[in-house]
Order: C-alpha cells, then sequence, then structure tokens
C-alpha cells in the first residue's frame, strides 16, 4: 500500500503538468524508490488508480523503460556500462571481474541481497568511461582496483562520495565560458558574470524581430539533425489559440554523446536562460526539460536553478518543469519524446502531423535539444553576426565535441564548426597508439577510416560530403588493436535491445544481424552471412517511422563494407 507520504508526492507531481497522466512516469519511479528499488504488480496496480489511467497502460510503461525494476534487485545495484566507449577502454573487464568477485552472473543477485550486477546501455559517460551506477550514483574512470575499493566500502554500508574527473577544453568561450568556475551553477555566480542580461534585452524586443535574429544566425540543432532552429520555431502556426509548449530534449542516449551533460550539470542556468528567451520567442508559457532518468543529480540542479530564477522573478509567467525519462534511447526522437512525456511507452509517431502542429498534448510544440536552446543567450546579446563570424559558411557557431576512446585526454572540446578532425584529436592528446577508425557523429553515424579522418572537416556539410553525418559530434577514436566486426557486435546489440518493436524491419532485422554478427565472431559463420548483413541494412534505411533503422543500419554497413576483410577473416 502506498504511503502517505507517496501519495502527496504523487499528488506534488500531477500538479506539475497540464495533463495529469503525465505524472505517470515520476509517480511510478517515487513508488519504485519507497518500495527497496522494486516496482510490484500490485504498486504499479495502486499508482495507476492514483494518476487515473489503467493498469494495462501502468504495466505497459513500467515494462518498456530500463530503468524501472519489475523484478527485484539488491540493496546496491552495480550497472556497468559496455557500449562503445566503455568497451574500448575497459569496462567488459570490469563487468567481469565484479561477476567473479561477487561470484554472480550478469543480471542476477548475491545471495545475501546486496549487490546485483547488470550489464547497462550507454549512460551519458563517454568520456569518463568506465563507468559503474551504484543506484544513482556514477562512478566514473574506473579501474579494478577502484572496483575493488567501491565494492569494500559498499560492503560496510557506505556510499562513496565520487570524484569529478571529467575534462573539457574550450577556444570559444561560450557555451563552456563558465565551465571550471567555482559554483557556476549557482544564480549569483552566473549573474555576476552578465547572466541574463540577453533575457532582459529580448523581453523588451518584439519576438518576430528576435525569430529574424535567429533565422539570419543559422543556428542549426545540435541534436544531430542540423535543421535550423529558426526555420523550425516558423512553422508554428499563426493565430492559434492553442497552447504553445517547448520541450528542451536533454534525453543524451546517442552512444558515444556526453555534450549536454557538460551545461546542464555545471551551468544549468544558461540552458535555462535560453529556455525563457525561446518561449518568449515563439509565445510559450509551459516549457519542459526531458532529461535521461541516469542523470537524477544533474535533474536536481535543473531543478534548484529553474527555482532560484522563478523566485529572482526571472521567468515571469514561464513555467519550466524538469521531466525524468526512465531509460529508452527511441525517446531521444522527438515524437518518441512527446509520447513519454504524456505518460506513454516512448514509440515514436507516424508523421505527418508533426510537432509544430500536433505535438505535446494535442498543441503546437517546438523540440530543441540542450546544446541548441544554450546558444540562443549570445545570439541575443551580441547579435547574429558575431554568431554567423564563427564557423564556417553555412555552419556558424561553436560546437561541443565530445572526443572518448583511444585518445590520452577523452573529454568535451568546444571548437568552431568547420574544425578539421585532426585538430582536434591533437587537442584530445593525440590517439593512443596507431589510429584505425573514427566514429565521428555518436553511434549512429558512418565509420570512417584512418585515411578519411585525416581529411575531414567538422561541420554537417562537409561529413556529409564525406559519406558520414555529424550528427551529435560524439567522436569515438579506435586504435588497431580493436577489432571492427566486435564493434559492429556491440553496436547492433544496443539498438536490437532499444528497438522499439514498431517497425518490424528495425525490430527483426536488428535481432537478425546480432545473431550472424556473434555466429561469424564464434567460428561458425558462413561468406554469405556478410552479404546478407548488407542486405538487411539495405532493406532497413528507409523504412522505419523514426530513424532508428538508418541509425544502425548505415553504421553497420559501413563497417562490413570498409573493413570486409576482417568479417571475411572470421569465415573458417
Amino acid at each position: 500500500m502506498l504511503s502517505e507520504n507517496l501519495v502527496k508526492e504523487i499528488h506534488h507531481h500531477i500538479e506539475k503538468y497540464p495533463h495529469r497522466e503525465s505524472a505517470l512516469m515520476p509517480a511510478l519511479k517515487a513508488a519504485q524508490r519507497e518500495n527497496g528499488n522494486y516496482l510490484s504488480k500490485d504498486i504499479i496496480r495502486e499508482v495507476a488508480e492514483l494518476i487515473g489511467v489503467t493498469y494495462s497502460k501502468a504495466y505497459g510503461v513500467a515494462t518498456y523503460y530500463t530503468m524501472y525494476n519489475t523484478r527485484k534487485v539488491g540493496k546496491y545495484h552495480l550497472c556497468v556500462d559496455t557500449n562503445i566507449p566503455g568497451f574500448l577502454t575497459g569496462a567488459v573487464e570490469i563487468l567481469d571481474h565484479l561477476c567473479r568477485t561477487l561470484d554472480v552472473r550478469v543480471g542476477e543477485t548475491t545471495r545475501d541481497g546486496v549487490f546485483t550486477v547488470s550489464e547497462v546501455e550507454d549512460l551519458g559517460s563517454c568520456g569518463t568511461c568506465p563507468v559503474i551506477q551504484v543506484n544513482d550514483v556514477y562512478f566514473e574512470n574506473m579501474t579494478i582496483a577502484k572496483t575493488d575499493a567501491l565494492i569494500a566500502s559498499l560492503r560496510k554500508g557506505i556510499m562513496p562520495v565520487p570524484k569529478d574527473e571529467s575534462h573539457f577544453d574550450t577556444v570559444c568561450s561560450i557555451l563552456l565560458k563558465n565551465r571550471g568556475r567555482k559554483d557556476a551553477h549557482k544564480l549569483a555566480v552566473y549573474k555576476q558574470q552578465g547572466g541574463y542580461q540577453a533575457l532582459a534585452r529580448a523581453l523588451t524586443q518584439d519576438p518576430a524581430a528576435l525569430l529574424n535574429e535567429i533565422k539570419h544566425a543559422t543556428v542549426r540543432g545540435r541534436g544531430g539533425a542540423g535543421f535550423p532552429a529558426g526555420m523550425k520555431w516558423g512553422f508554428l502556426p499563426k493565430n492559434d489559440s492553442r497552447p504553445v509548449y517547448l520541450v528542451c530534449n536533454a534525453d543524451e542516449g546517442e552512444p558515444g554523446t556526453f555534450k549536454d551533460r557538460q551545461i546542464m550539470q555545471y551551468d544549468p542556468h544558461l540552458l535555462i536562460e535560453g529556455i525563457a528567451i525561446t518561449a518568449h520567442i515563439i509565445q510559450s508559457k509551459h516549457a519542459f526539460i526531458y532529461i535521461r532518468g541516469e542523470f537524477e543529480w544533474i535533474a536536481r540542479i535543473l531543478e534548484t536553478a529553474i527555482e532560484e530564477a522563478k523566485t529572482d522573478g526571472l521567468l515571469g509567467q514561464l513555467d519550466i518543469v524538469v521531466h525524468e525519462g526512465q531509460g529508452s534511447y527511441e525517446c531521444g526522437e522527438e515524437t518518441a519524446l512527446i509520447e513519454s512525456l504524456e505518460g506513454k511507452r516512448g514509440c515514436p509517431r507516424i508523421k505527418p502531423p508533426f510537432p509544430a502542429n500536433v505535438g505535446l498534448y494535442g498543441c503546437p510544440t517546438v523540440v530543441n535539444n540542450v546544446e541548441t536552446l544554450a546558444l540562443i543567450p549570445f545570439i541575443v546579446e551580441n547579435g547574429a553576426d558575431a554568431f554567423r563570424a564563427i564557423g564556417v559558411t553555412g555552419n556558424y557557431g561553436p560546437k561541443l565535441f565530445g572526443v572518448s576512446g583511444m585518445v590520452r585526454q577523452p573529454g568535451v572540446y568546444e571548437y568552431p564548426l568547420g574544425t578539421p578532425l585532426k585538430t582536434l584529436l591533437a587537442a584530445a592528446g593525440g590517439v593512443v597508439g596507431n589510429l584505425k577508425a573514427v566514429i565521428i557523429g555518436g553511434l549512429s553515424v558512418p565509420i570512417i577510416t584512418a585515411e578519411e579522418a585525416d581529411q575531414i572537416i567538422l561541420d554537417y556539410d562537409s561529413c556529409m560530403k564525406a559519406n558520414t553525418m555529424l550528427g551529435s559530434a560524439g567522436i569515438m577514436v579506435m586504435n588497431d588493436t580493436v577489432s571492427i566486426p566486435h564493434v559492429a557486435l556491440r553496436a547492433i546489440r544496443f539498438y536490437a535491445h532499444e528497438s522499439c518493436g514498431q517497425c518490424t524491419p528495425c525490430r527483426e532485422g536488428s535481432i537478425v544481424v546480432k545473431d550472424l554478427l556473434k555466429k561469424m565472431i564464434d567460428g561458425y559463420g558462413k561468406t554469405e552471412d556478410i552479404d546478407t548483413i548488407l542486405s538487411i541494412c539495405d532493406t532497413v534505411i528507409g523504412s522505419t517511422l523514426c530513424p532508428t533503422g538508418d541509425a544502425w543500419g548505415m553504421p553497420i554497413r559501413a563497417m562490413v563494407r570498409k573493413f570486409r576483410s576482417e568479417f571475411e577473416s572470421l569465415i573458417r
């Protein structure tokens, strides 16, 4: 039975949303926390009744998102991220060591009920891998020795305080201008550095004029697609009586991507100011920050910053709600994100209609990435021409690049669009060993060879001409010790796990490709399996509701085509 305090907490969540069904996900999370990190069917039923949805809907949500535990777990849930950045830096070895040390297999709980060990997908900690998430706490840059020390501390009932060992560098000082400054997340410090002056200026200007300035700046969306933000805002219907909603996509679930975290964790008011200016331009009174649920501590930082800004009278009538996802890569797609925000399983919608006309709660909606919104204050304060002075033609402004894998100094680097990849790799301390391949835009873009990497320029158009994509600018570096077939298998395991299942080519194709790759690596493959994989990739590309089919079809196809001899060498 739900406690009185929990019922009050759930009612508090309900009050935050225009529609009470949106409170289902935070209500389930709160109930799981109170019930020993476990959601029983009875608990799910009680939450459903309180929210006012059917049990089947609540159960469907609880079993869709990976952060809900519908099976009991231990007091300490140890989650090891083995996606590509972790795979390249020893996460699999740490996972194996954990299992041996605790005498369990992956997914099992120790006999005393203290530890559960899970292998998980991307945790947004790509530059600080290997990472172990213990309940809601991240322990990064882990080694075998650090892992042993962590387990010893937890056995004593002591949760250690994690160290911040992330690296950053900026040559633009726009998005990361306050990074490294003491207490930069606090309002007073942000205002001392000129924070919220752009908002004050924006509120004195006509929204239409500001929209034209954003269009002139040509702010290409930093979430991956590179679509101009001003043009996107211009699609909103005119003279419409429905409320307009602004949604900040802070899900950051693309493997290799860890840039948005830098803004939210260390300079949250920059994002909030960008949201407030954007809301003024599009005439929205309701904004949401949809943040991945694993970033629990960052969600609290954002909520504190929002409350600071509200108390200081900076937000006026604007209401900003932080909504935590609960583990789904698919929710990085804007319509799936909207479905999730409405308290549903995160499955993409058919388009059209597009969110600009029929989005959240059936109303006009704008969805933009964290980095995109964080650029808006600079443009308002300095003008579109100052923004266009950075970067190259058609690709203006600074960009956050997350560099991970086999470099000496993984981290987030703020450089102008149009920077050569080799310049960025040099800034990251250079490659460890001999460069073999690079994935430059997150896991969903085609891999490039060392020869291609030497020539490539990091902007949207140049990457397209090089038959890859800048995407989220999650750069994963591989040296010549890395097996590309093993990278391909780990990549398709991720997509087979994360496919929402709506589209048959994606759902079934990812499983078949995974099985064929595993069979090859295990020594049972056939030559024709390689061509079958390529055929499946060709089939799935362009044939799914959302880009997830393309997101695995294109990179797997590129790995096989460019490194085919490695796949052929597995055939016995």
